[in-house]
């Protein structure tokens, strides 16, 4: 089997998306693209779960998708209040 070397297993953090809702949206909005992602909870760290304490605190998730897919993902999120890219 023969793969493309410059897009096979490039992950890469993408955005962070901020509260249930906006994840929600994003992965409804990624799946119906057909784009490859990873949503991980960044309340893991302990000092995250502290502050979730607080109910108005919203819940921060960051979005790893391939490299190959970003300039499609970027065009997808355009105009998502809730999504934050991050630019390497």
């Amino acid at each position: 089997m023969a793969f493309n070397s410059l897009f096979f297993n490039h992950e890469i953090l993408f955005c962070k998306v901020y509260g249930m809702e906006g994840k929600e949206k994003l992965e409804k909005l990624f799946l119906k693209n057909g784009i490859s992602f990873y949503i991980k909870d960044q309340a893991d760290r302990p000092w995250e779960r502290w502050r979730r304490g607080n109910p108005s605190e919203k819940s921060v998730f960051t979005v790893h998708i391939n490299e190959a897919d970003e300039s499609r993902a970027r065009d997808l999120i355009v105009g998502m209040e809730c999504a934050q890219t991050i630019d390497s």
